[in-house]
């Protein structure tokens, strides 16, 4: 073969490597790479523990970051469900976070009992929104918190219903039923509404700051449930062993303050979740936690928001 020739076929040899590595690269290598790339150390990432691609019609529920305190907002962006209200210092950030949303009316307002770590902000809430329904169980003290909020009600003339045990009612196309109210003066935590929500095939249960005493009295009714907003912020005296059991969750969400002075949520009930194989997403930790269902699948989005006061 003449020189010329060898020098023909090398560089024939040369692009064809060349074309191959391409080939390689863009069909392999570039999305790993560009990914990494995007990554910044120290970025928050939106999280999905269900990676599943959901359709239009969802619900989302927000376990909104209101330090030690509770505060829960269901919405399909057309009807919106408010479950307590934070603490007194959160009522005008969860006011401007509800605004940013383009919410401007609640279907239904639970006060699930009267303590100051549940309804300090409703007062701000009662005066900012039009409130269709307003839930509370049939109990009263004498803090000024919650004289505030009696006199938000009386201002914007909305009746206060005390809901009846097993009552169903329907809103943004899922099915809700009250599995529990308390009127217990002396124990304003067990006097806490316990409720539950079903989307088609998925279900949650919201259980305010009911502790095992209350647990017990509806191990008969179905509490099973998809996701559980774990009473109590993790205390020590709620999420019993049995109600686990019965409940059944995959997922268990924790409303807690850092480094709070309760010590909250405690070891003891960090094991029993572990023990039971949920997954566990906290406030102090994770932020506010915005959960998407479309009834058949869960996603999870962890996301930092100006509501703890």
């Amino acid at each position: 073969m003449s020189k010329k020739a060898k020098k023909k076929l090398n560089k024939i040899l040369i692009s064809l490597f060349l074309f191959i590595l391409t080939a390689i690269y863009f069909t392999f290598l570039e999305e790993p790479i560009n990914n990494l790339l995007n990554n910044k150390k120290g970025q928050a990432e939106p999280v999905s523990l269900e990676r599943k691609e959901l359709s239009k019609n969802t619900i989302d529920i927000h376990y909104i970051d209101v330090g030690q305190a509770d505060c829960i907002l269901i919405t399909n962006k057309k009807q919106n469900i408010l479950i307590d209200a934070g603490n007194n210092n959160d009522g005008q950030k969860l006011v401007k976070y509800f605004e940013s949303l383009g919410i401007n009316e609640f279907e239904y307002v639970f006060a699930t009992h009267p303590h100051e770590d549940h309804i300090g902000g409703m007062d701000d809430i009662i005066r900012s929104f039009k409130i269709k329904k307003f839930y509370m169980p049939d109990v009263v003290t004498t803090s000024k918190t919650f004289e505030d909020m009696l006199d938000a009600l009386e201002e914007k003339n909305i009746e206060v219903e005390i809901p009846k045990v097993d009552t169903k009612f329907s809103s943004l196309n899922a099915e809700f039923n009250i599995l529990y109210v308390g009127n217990d003066e002396n124990n304003l935590n067990d006097s806490s509404i316990v409720f539950k929500m079903t989307y088609q095939n998925k279900s949650f249960l919201f259980t305010g700051d009911a502790s095992s005493n209350v647990e017990s009295k509806i191990l008969n009714k179905d509490i099973s449930a998809d996701v559980l907003k774990v009473g109590h912020h993790g205390s020590k005296y709620s999420s019993s062993v049995s109600f686990l059991k019965k409940v059944n969750p995959k997922y268990a969400i924790i409303q807690v303050g850092k480094n709070n002075i309760y010590n909250h949520p405690t070891e003891e009930t960090l094991n029993k979740l572990k023990k039971n194989n949920i997954k566990v997403l906290r406030t102090d930790i994770d932020g506010t936690i915005i959960l998407s269902t479309n009834g058949t699948n869960i996603e999870f989005r962890k996301v930092e928001t100006d509501t703890n006061g």
